[in-house]
Formats: C-alpha cells, structure tokens, sequence
C-alpha cells in the first residue's frame, strides 16, 4: 500500500545539480519534511542510463522520499514510474516548470505549459504506478503570458495529488523577483494542496510568503544550499550544539558510501562554495575548494576554514 501522504510543510526541492543523496538527508535531518531528487530523465530510466539511477540513492534518515521525472510522452512517463528503482519512492513528481532551452526544445519542462492537454496526459500515464503524483511548474511563459491558474485547474483535474508553483516566468529563468501574489491566486483556484516556491531564504521570506499565499508548505531550493539549518529555523526546532562542520561532514560522508571517490571529488566543491557564502575569506575559501582532486583534500579545506 503507498504511504498516506499529507501534503503541507517544508520541502527541499529538485535542484539538478545539487539536491543529491548527501543533501537530502541532511536537510531531512534538519526539518525538511519531504525531500525531492534531481530531475530524471524518463526516457533515461526506461533505457537503462547508469548515470539516471546514480542520482536515485536515498537514506532512511528522508521522511517522505519523493523522485521527479521529466519527459512528455506518456508511454515512457508510465514505463519510467514503474520502474524497479523508483519503488522506494513514496510520490512522483513531474517537472513542468524546467527553462532550460534544450529541455523545452524537446517539447519537456516548462515546455508543457503550453499543450495542456498532452500535460494532463502526463500526469494520468504517472498514476498507473499507483502514488501520489505532483507537479512542478512556473507562472507561465512570459509576463503577458501567465498559465498558472489554468493549469493548475488542469494538474488537479488530472488527478495531481498537489502542486508545487515557482514564482518565475520560462522567460525570467532564475533571475528577478519571485511573484507570490500570482501563486495565491493559484492556491485560491484549485482544492489540492499547493506549495509556494521561490525566494525563500530564512524564516523571515517563508512567513511572509505563506501570508501572501496562504499556501499548503513551501518548497525551499537555493535557500537551503551551504544553509540545510533553514528548515530548522523555519519549523522553531532548536539544534543543540549545532556544527556546520559536522554538517558538511556528513554530506561527505553520504557522498562518499553511495559514490566513486573521483565523483564525489568533482562534485563537493560547488558545495564547499555555498557552505562558505557569507564568511570571512570566502573567496580563499573557494579557491581552495576548486583546486581539490580527492577526498582528503576536501576534508583538509573543511578542517583548515570550517568551525
């Protein structure tokens, strides 16, 4: 039986890139109620792409373990959701809301927008593995061109367990100012829960953005990078004796039990550099990062600059 899900909170949201194994736990560690993956490629999981279920680890330590998929033809949207390596999983989520051009060239991510209907079958063909299936999507296509309410009304009638709204166009890409006042009329528009999503980077962003919304929970992405403490901050849990440099450490750690050595050398350092925003001689900090090949010259960065 798929487990009973109930949609509000905090979430760390699918950042390609970024919300790997070793982020998730921590952050579920710190408050974060469901945890999402990097985005898949369906077609990927369905031809068998070693590198698509490399980014599938998960840890106990993830309350509600959610993977996001993309693709737009639903034959391989039904084929990827069943699919051996996602039934650890207790929701799908669907990325609608990607602006990346090669992405929407192929007709995927904020692509969708645009062909509702196909975007609903996307959703229908997700269901057949029998849990909750989400979706993630923009405001619209450009700012004379907002879609959300309409597809939001759409993803419900498809049957989309609840939504998750990024407060940009496809045409702002990640720049500019989130627009919550075009979420709220998101969440005024349908019954399924809806999470806001966007410029949320401490308590202070989050309350505001759930009055502005009156949102189910929100969804937390670049807020959360070198900050996995902000769920905690969020939810009033108090950390005693907290350590970001146990935290780093242990996102390590993860990386290293699931990874190849070369992998996890390469890929901490864009870590290393949000884990320093903010401090004293970050800039020496980074360079240091950027220079390492191993693991033990990512641990000797961590335990010269970090306390």
């Amino acid at each position: 039986m798929p487990k009973r899900i109930d949609f509000k909170g905090v979430v760390f949201a699918p950042i390609a890139g970024y919300s790997d194994v070793g982020m998730r736990r921590l952050c579920a560690m710190r408050g974060a109620d469901m945890t999402v993956t990097e985005m898949i490629s369906a077609k990927g999981l369905v031809y068998g792409s070693d590198k698509t279920e490399d980014l599938l680890h998960t840890t106990d330590s993830e309350k509600i373990k959610c993977v996001q998929i993309f693709g737009s033809e639903p034959y391989f949207i039904s084929k990827a959701v069943e699919h051996k390596a996602l039934e650890k999983f207790d929701v799908i989520d669907i990325n609608m809301g990607c602006p990346v051009p090669k992405i929407v060239k192929n007709g995927e991510g904020s692509a969708l927008l645009e062909n509702i209907p196909l975007a609903m079958q996307v959703v229908k063909a997700a269901r057949i593995a029998g849990k909750p299936v989400t979706v993630k999507f923009r405001l619209g296509v450009t700012a004379d061109k907002l879609l959300a309410v309409d597809f939001a009304k759409a993803m419900q009638d498809a049957g989309a367990s609840a939504i998750t709204v990024h407060g940009r166009t496809r045409e702002q890409m990640y720049s500019g100012v989130a627009d919550w006042d075009e979420i709220a009329k998101v969440k005024k528009a349908v019954e399924i829960p809806v999470f806001v999503n966007g410029d949320i980077v401490d308590k202070k962003s989050y309350d505001k953005a759930m009055q502005i919304t009156d949102c189910d929970g929100a969804m937390i992405a670049r807020g959360a990078l070198g900050n996995p403490k902000i769920f905690s901050d969020i939810k009033g849990l108090e950390i005693k004796d907290y350590s970001l440099k146990e935290d780093i450490i242990l996102h390590l750690d993860t990386m290293l039990s699931f990874h190849h050595e070369n992998y996890v050398a390469a890929n901490f350092k864009k870590h290393l550099a949000y884990y320093c925003r903010g401090m004293r001689g970050q800039k020496e900090i980074k360079l240091a990062a950027f220079a390492c090949k191993s693991a033990d010259d990512i641990r000797q960065v961590i335990e010269r600059y970090f306390v």
